[in-house]
């Protein structure tokens, strides 16, 4: 998820002690076949985990202040991958955002970032897809690279995966060439897998990528989630499987097809979604998050995944300045807030929590989230699980 995310960039060094102890917790049970679908080691759950918990079943059976894997654990892994969905599971995530589904030339869902995979995967060494690289419009900007629409499975399957923000990561590197893209169909026999051998519900939030793009090349999404969940019992009201798309209309669609809970995303407030774009709609974010546009997302919708600046705007400095009324808008409209998202390193927290100058450093990050919980907020996506279970306790424990 997050297509219009900042990705930071430039070089750094790491930062101390405390970061080396994430890091050193982020190596255990991070196994995985290349081909396979990777072992389990159980995660140790705190008490404060447990006792957040909500009695019934469906999303009132997670812990709120829900921690969701962002793109599984991506902070520590190439992001969708099993490796990383594994690492998340390990780390204590509540649920894995498994995946950012795209299509291919024969009509599977895989799980990409984004559709052009010049930047997660290594086909730019593979010569034999060299004349597939185009410049395409998606989105109403011009994108460069290789789309996974004009390879069939059984290519996109020769290829590999690999970190998407180096520089920023650059120990993700070592893990470059070791995992594949996964199948939808297979992230849902994983998470079968997973909630056996862990004893308790493993839970996915997979996200409909640019629906409109790929409508008009004949690929329905909606459609191909659809099939799939039900082919696996997935599509009920209490399936531990949450679905979100940047585009309201997406969800409407999926809110026709599947029982699901529904999660509309939403990014800056001044943005369009790209269907409100094609469809000669003239509302922006801004107009979704009054409460007229809250209690319409509500009439189809479980939820809403805002950026985290929709809940606590930054100054020109970046700083954090005072909450909006959004968490307390949207609790009235009967939706639950799961923003996006936070990471570890310099510059991806607001100029406030920031230590030292390398963007690959860590700021104050416990800090942020016992800023953002402290909003009420529901849950919130997190490319380091580990830090944020951990903020969770501390947070509840306060």
């Amino acid at each position: 998820m997050g297509t219009l995310e900042s990705n930071g960039h430039a070089q750094g060094e790491s930062a101390g002690t405390g970061r080396r102890t994430l890091l050193g917790a982020a190596m255990l049970g991070a196994g995985g076949a290349v081909l396979g679908l990777p072992g389990a080691a159980q995660a140790a759950e705190p008490d404060a985990h447990r006792s957040v918990k909500h009695g019934g079943g469906g999303l009132k059976s997670l812990p709120v202040p829900t921690i969701i894997g962002h793109r599984g654990a991506s902070g520590y892994r190439p992001e969708h991958t099993f490796g990383s969905y594994q690492l998340a599971l390990d780390l204590g995530a509540d649920i894995v955002e498994a995946g950012d589904l795209v299509p291919t030339k024969d009509g599977h869902l895989v799980c990409r970032h984004e559709p052009e995979i010049g930047g997660t995967t290594n086909v730019a060494d593979h010569p034999e897809f060299a004349s597939r690289r185009t410049t395409k419009v998606l989105d109403g900007v011009s994108v460069t690279g290789w789309f996974t629409e004009d390879f069939t499975l059984a290519e996109l399957k020769t290829l590999r995966a690999i970190e998407r923000i180096p520089a920023n990561r650059p120990h993700n590197t070592l893990y470059d060439g070791r995992w594949e893209i996964p199948t939808f169909e297979e992230v849902l026999r994983w998470q079968d897998e997973q909630t056996r051998k862990r004893g308790k519900q493993v839970w996915i939030y997979p996200e409909t990528k640019h629906p409109t793009y790929f409508r008009a090349l004949g690929l329905d999404l909606e459609e191909l989630v659809a099939k799939a969940l039900r082919k696996h019992r997935k599509d009920r009201k209490n399936s531990p499987v949450i679905l979100q798309s940047f585009e309201p209309t997406s969800i409407q669609r999926l809110n026709r097809l599947v029982d699901n809970p529904l999660v509309v995303l939403l990014s800056g407030a001044s943005t369009r979604p790209f269907d409100f774009v094609t469809n000669g709609d003239p509302r922006t974010v801004a107009d979704l998050i009054t409460p007229a546009g809250l209690k319409e997302i509500a009439s189809y919708a479980q939820g809403i995944g805002p950026t985290l600046d929709l809940v606590i705007p930054k100054d020109a400095a970046g700083a954090l300045t005072s909450p909006t009324t959004l968490v307390a808008d949207a609790h009235r409209a009967g939706l639950i807030l799961h923003p996006y998202t936070m990471r570890n390193e310099n510059p991806f927290l607001p100029a406030n929590f920031r230590k030292g100058t390398g963007v690959d450093a860590y700021g104050d990050v416990f800090g942020a989230y016992r800023t953002y919980f402290a909003t009420g907020i529901d849950g919130v996506f997190t490319d380091n699980a580990d830090t944020g279970v951990l903020a969770r306790a501390d947070f509840l424990n306060d």
